[in-house]
């Protein structure tokens, strides 16, 4: 009787084993009714993904750095009048803390909240791009008219558009999953809402922010499961439309006749002027570079060095190692940020995986075409390096999306520890 009761205290004791193991990783649901386990983030884990925040930080502190010295000679310039050689440093730091501040806001919103006030975001963004039209609201800067001066800072609400459309989009795919199919009910009605963002942002004009824009809503449209077919006359009738966007205006077609052969003396000091610059710059660099500080090209020689073309700053200065290593950084960022996406949907939630994915679609192209730009791989655009370039605006809403990642990979941490969101 003895040796029968201490077996079944040994059997009750190992199956006690057995469960508690179980309950250190909870399952995820897949797909249908089936799970799985998964170790792609431990359920140990509180809190947010910390590699991502420490790459984050490393971008901001190398752009900081950047923008100090491709700025540090412009006091020089007569263009700017009596500046300090820090003034594009400390409105550098100024953005950087203003959007450290609204970073940690948005962490604080919930996914379930953002799902439901997407669609006004949306319309919040429409209404400022009309503003910026409007004589004596918009402010005008190298013939473009962009922003709005908030007197502290300038706000391009284009940039705040890039973040509403991807809300917007990932909200308007879960609300249409079951017409997903079908083009004139899924596909047509957020068309139609791009090209309106397509109409303002055109007549401002920034063409770089809309074509960054489309992007995010198709990639989203895809990754949300609408039919391939679909999906490629979308792709279709959008290249057809940048293709007779660029036709129809004759200094884009300029810009792309001076991408092809920027060394023509008819482009040379035109609109082959940046890019010339640009590959003389990456050219001094070589491997290793000439050191921090020792850029030629930011003394006068090329244009907006501390915001389009700081690519080339990095170039002289880090030579190719310092543009690979760039290039693995967003990389990785991009990949982490779409991992994170995934989880989300793994876990049955939709919204905030496409969310999340609609950011790494977003970082990764605009630093895609960035790096092209710069490199001559691809015509001029008006499309700054994410986290890295100067710009109040852009540097505010970058951390704003990050933070929004942030708080969907936080959620997804806490289900897989069995709470709630």
């Amino acid at each position: 009787m003895t040796t029968a009761s201490s077996a079944w205290q040994r059997a009750s004791a190992w199956l006690a084993g057995l469960s508690g193991k179980a309950a250190d990783v909870l399952p995820v649901r897949v797909g249908g009714t089936d799970y799985r386990q998964t170790t792609s983030t431990p359920a140990t884990l509180a809190g947010f993904d910390q590699a991502l925040v420490w790459v984050v930080v490393a971008l901001l502190a190398w752009g900081l750095v950047m923008v100090y010295s491709a700025s540090i000679a412009m006091p020089d310039n007569p263009r700017f009048g009596k500046i300090a050689s820090t003034h594009f440093l400390m409105r550098h730091v100024f953005a950087l803390v203003v959007g450290f501040v609204a970073a940690l806001l948005a962490f604080q919103v919930s996914m379930a909240t953002w799902e439901r006030v997407a669609p006004w975001l949306f319309v919040v963004s429409i209404v400022l791009l009309v503003a910026v039209l409007v004589p004596h609201v918009g402010t005008v800067v190298n013939g473009a008219r962009r922003w709005l001066s908030l007197g502290i800072m300038n706000f391009q609400p284009s940039e705040l558009a890039k973040f509403a459309v991807l809300v917007y989009a990932s909200d308007y795919m879960v609300r249409k999953m079951d017409v997903k199919e079908r083009f004139f009910r899924a596909v047509l009605p957020m068309g139609a809402a791009v090209a309106v963002l397509g109409v303002l942002l055109l007549a401002e004009p920034d063409m770089g922010a809309f074509m960054v824009i489309a992007v995010i809503a198709m990639g989203i449209l895809f990754l949300g499961g609408v039919n391939a077919r679909m999906f490629f006359l979308i792709a279709a009738v959008l290249v057809f439309a940048f293709s007779m966007m660029v036709m129809m205006s004759e200094w884009r077609r300029e810009r792309i006749f001076a991408y092809l052969n920027p060394w023509d003396e008819k482009h040379a000091l035109g609109k082959g002027y940046q890019l010339s610059h640009s590959l003389i710059a990456i050219g001094r660099g070589e491997i290793f570079g000439v050191g921090l500080g020792g850029s030629v090209e930011k003394l006068h020689w090329l244009p907006e060095a501390h915001t389009d073309f700081l690519v080339a700053v990095i170039g002289e200065e880090f030579g190719l190692i310092g543009v690979l290593t760039l290039i693995v950084l967003f990389l990785w960022l991009t990949r982490r940020i779409m991992h994170i996406g995934r989880q989300a949907i793994a876990l049955d939630r939709v919204f905030a995986g496409l969310v999340a994915q609609g950011v790494a679609i977003w970082m990764g192209f605009q630093a895609f075409i960035n790096m092209g730009v710069n490199l001559g791989a691809l015509p001029t655009k008006g499309l700054t390096l994410p986290l890295m370039s100067f710009g109040g605006s852009a540097i505010l809403m970058n951390l704003v999306a990050l933070a929004v990642v942030l708080r969907v990979d936080y959620e997804n941490k806490l289900l897989m520890r069995g709470g709630r969101v």
